[in-house]
């Protein structure tokens, strides 16, 4: 009998939305289950093989603190394959919307003071790309649930993921909406890399870029657009920095010749 794949799941600084979503797939999840060994699964099991060497591991979250860095390293020595799960890995998150600005040591006494922290120092919040090397990423905020059980199938099978080359916005002409554009608001799906089949701009809400920025765009072209629309440098920014962290928005200072 062919031994099964081993999988760990764990998660750090975000909301835990990513792991919630593998819990959403329902009926599927049987499958899922059926096919793969879970070692670690704190979201959802109470026998956890803290030790265990895993086949794949799904990381969920930024890393904030140094404890969160060490345990970081400690599962990428037991993994064969590491995984950007969801937004905050990837990206850094909303927690990291300023990485880079210079300012976090400002912020964070803002907030806690002169207060001691000796169990979990505290550091600013960055992608896990930053301290170990990712082999593979599934994006969104959450993933969907289609493209992540496609890209967690395809590494199960020892392959890469694969995603669309195509933006949102092709999306949202499939789902026959409105260009939120047109209505003067800034919305990001001529940017941002498709498969979530655009909920956000089909309930008419500005997509905000959550599954990170798509290569082949016309960058140039878009951010001319957005600028003749009649937004400004700073709210363009602003907007890619909720996700993208610092290195979109060095990216996109670049394009508009922002210093």
């Amino acid at each position: 009998m062919k031994k099964k794949p081993t999988l760990g799941i764990y998660g750090f600084t975000g909301c835990a939305g990513c792991q919630l979503a593998i819990l959403d797939c329902e009926d599927i999840l049987v499958d899922l289950f059926n096919y793969v060994d879970i070692k670690v699964f704190y979201e959802a099991m109470s026998n956890n093989e803290d030790i265990a060497n895993v086949d794949i591991a799904l990381i969920e979250g930024s890393i904030n603190t140094n404890k969160q860095l060490n345990e970081l390293k400690e599962i990428r020595e037991k993994a064969k394959v590491l995984v950007a799960f969801g937004s905050c890995a990837n990206f850094g998150g909303l927690q990291a919307m300023a990485l880079g600005d210079g300012k976090w040591e400002q912020r964070f006494t803002k907030v806690y003071g002169d207060a001691k922290f000796t169990v979990a120092i505290p550091r600013e919040a960055q992608p896990i790309h930053k301290f170990v090397k990712v082999d593979a990423f599934i994006p969104g905020c959450p993933p969907s649930t289609p493209q992540m059980l496609k890209a967690l199938t395809q590494l199960l099978h020892g392959n890469q993921p694969t995603y669309t080359n195509s933006p949102v916005c092709l999306e949202c002409k499939f789902r026959e909406n409105e260009c939120l554009l047109n209505d003067g608001k800034l919305c990001l799906g001529p940017l941002t890399m498709g498969g979530c089949t655009a909920p956000c701009p089909s309930h008419n809400t500005p997509c905000i870029g959550c599954w990170g920025i798509i290569e082949e765009a016309n960058h140039t072209s878009e951010l001319k657009l957005l600028k003749e629309k009649g937004f400004k440098t700073e709210d363009i920014i602003q907007r890619f920095r909720i996700f993208g962290g610092s290195k979109i928005v060095e990216k996109v200072q670049k394009l508009l010749e922002v210093e």
